[in-house]
């Protein structure tokens, strides 16, 4: 079963180049809508109050031990 595969014609080509650049548009759009999704999660996590009480946390020293001889 060995089918050759023939080249469309160029209105189906166009229709389908249309389709493409289309879709990929909308996929544009939705990248962008998800990447102002995540900045404003992540200003969020910086606003909140556990966020800054972990780091607070994080990066407070540690106490130093003191050796007795």
């Amino acid at each position: 079963m060995n089918s050759e595969r023939k080249i469309p014609d160029a209105e189906t080509r166009a229709r389908n180049v249309a389709r493409m650049r289309d879709a990929i548009r909308q996929v544009d759009a939705l990248t962008l809508k998800l990447d102002e999704l995540i900045a404003m999660v992540e200003e969020h996590n910086r606003q909140s109050p556990l966020t800054t009480y972990r780091l607070g946390k994080y990066f407070r020293p540690l106490p130093s031990e003191k050796v007795e001889s």
